[in-house]
């Protein structure tokens, strides 16, 4: 992650962003699965039938029919039935969809917010953890500027439709959904940037609410970005003020909007020569 200065802060080792040819298999074999999984044992059959008929026909005895061999044939009779594209028409379709994604209002974010900013200074590969499915639109935005983003929630209904999401806004490969209770195991990751929903961490317990923060603070890296989003509108109970989660953050330096209100969130910045020592992380 590049800090406020442009300089590059260490990092530990890190998975390289995937190619275009990677994210491009991956698309074919969601399709092709989401497409399996319409299909009744018959028709699956069917479909087994037609491909060794295919392959027998094809190889004229030249070589063993195995099973792998059978499988993949099976999937390229439903591509084919599916009409996927190939790979230069998929990379140009692909390319606009993802500038598209980088637009915050692509997904309803302001457009001068704080969580925008610190998400156009990632590097591919960064990692971000967003607390709470409500905030699926931010995860996402982080997801298609290449960062590998886990997004954390103690709902598992909220957590497969962020997953179906992600899926079809062909994001799934750097997107990771969690269910997770919060003051309990937590994923081993050195975030960049963490966005927090308050109203996801309302029905947790002090302690655990507390505990989760420590343990988020401790894992992010110099001079990562903490971004806790702004309350409900003023008509909608407010179970937990962006402000209370202030006092958790020491000495990290907070900023908050210059028109601020009750409510409005804010951003809090780790210090970039903080040892973190109440956590060991490899735990």
């Amino acid at each position: 992650m590049l800090s406020l200065s442009g300089e590059h802060h260490s990092r530990t080792a890190r998975r390289p962003p995937r190619s275009l040819k990677q994210e491009y298999h991956e698309f074919l074999l969601q399709r092709i699965e989401e497409y399996k999984n319409t299909l009744t044992r018959e028709e699956l059959l069917e479909i087994g039938d037609e491909a060794v008929r295919e392959l027998e026909e094809s190889a004229a005895g030249q070589y063993l029919l195995t099973e792998v061999l059978l499988l993949e044939h099976v999937d390229r009779i439903i591509a084919r039935r599916l009409r996927l594209p190939a790979f230069p028409r998929w990379r140009q379709k692909h390319r606009a969809l993802r500038a598209a994604q980088r637009a915050p209002t692509h997904w309803g974010l302001e457009p001068d917010g704080a969580l925008v900013s610190s998400v156009r200074r990632l590097e591919p590969g960064d990692v971000g953890v967003v607390i709470g499915a409500a905030a699926l639109p931010a995860a996402l935005f982080i997801a298609a500027h290449d960062a590998e983003v886990f997004l954390i929630d103690q709902d598992l209904a909220a957590i497969e439709g962020a997953e179906s999401r992600a899926v079809t806004e062909q994001l799934a490969g750097r997107f990771q959904a969690l269910v997770v209770t919060f003051g309990g195991w937590f994923p081993d990751v050195s975030p960049s940037v963490v966005v927090i929903d308050p109203a996801a961490l309302a029905p947790a317990r002090a302690r655990d609410r507390n505990g989760l923060l420590a343990e988020l603070q401790a894992r992010t890296r110099p001079g990562g970005v903490h971004v806790i989003l702004p309350s409900p509108t003023a008509s909608e109970v407010i179970p937990l003020a962006p402000e209370a989660l202030q006092t958790q953050y020491g000495d990290w330096e907070i900023v908050r909007r210059r028109r601020t209100k009750a409510g409005a969130g804010f951003t809090a910045t780790k210090p970039e020569r903080q040892r973190d020592t109440a956590l060991n992380v490899s735990e």
